[in-house]
């Protein structure tokens, strides 16, 4: 078995460069990489704290719901983690990476999956709504591969489930299992079974909570 990919670029050519119509999900999020000082970095964001927001206060990356006027699914994720940190198109290193379309059941969408590599010369990401981003941050690659037990309030009321903490920031749910997924993590016995539902012609399957 070779080893895992280590860098931004040998991460990124895992995946093509594709352009889904927007019919094929109903959001899109990107995974955007940058090399830290000591390994790969992730960038998340903590979602404002609101009583209409079903993903309220929780670890998230950029991206949000397709919008009718977008092109593609590739047009709403370059909009959306424009609107969210102020990252565009040519602060990257190249076109995103299409990952794929996963289910997050717990807020009824298929979402498509974009991966892409901060440019040296990018300006900082910043939360530029506080209305829906209350801190933008990045994350460790090693600390996705953390468990931690922690009590959080789901469709099936409080449950204990397995998180990546990191600088008060929780990490759990659909994005974390699509960053282990991502990284090539095995999957956890006992959270739901996760992993691409459309790409590359798979069979659907679903990411609970």
């Amino acid at each position: 078995m070779g080893e895992a990919p280590a860098t931004v670029a040998e991460l990124l050519g895992r995946f093509p460069v594709e352009t889904p119509p927007t019919s094929a999900a109903g959001a899109a999020v990107m995974i955007l990489l940058r090399e830290g000082t000591r390994e790969v970095e992730i960038l998340l964001i903590e979602r404002t704290e609101r009583e209409t927001d079903p993903a309220s206060g929780q670890v998230a990356f950029p991206g949000g719901r397709v919008d009718p006027a977008d092109a593609s699914l590739l047009a709403t994720v370059l909009r959306e983690t424009e609107e969210e940190v102020g990252l565009r198109g040519d602060d990257l290193t190249g076109p995103p990476h299409f990952v794929g379309i996963y289910h997050a059941s717990r807020f009824g969408l298929d979402v498509g999956v974009f991966a892409a590599g901060l440019g040296v010369r990018a300006r900082g990401a910043r939360a530029r709504s506080r209305s829906e981003v209350a801190h933008v941050f990045w994350l460790p690659r090693s600390a996705v591969g953390e468990v931690h037990r922690v009590v959080r309030e789901t469709v099936h009321g409080p449950i204990e489930v397995n998180a990546a903490l990191h600088e008060g920031h929780v990490l759990w749910g659909f994005t974390r299992r699509l960053l282990r997924d991502f990284f090539g993590l095995p999957a956890e016995v006992g959270t739901g079974p996760t992993g691409p539902l459309q790409a590359r012609g798979s069979t659907a399957r679903d990411t609970t909570l």
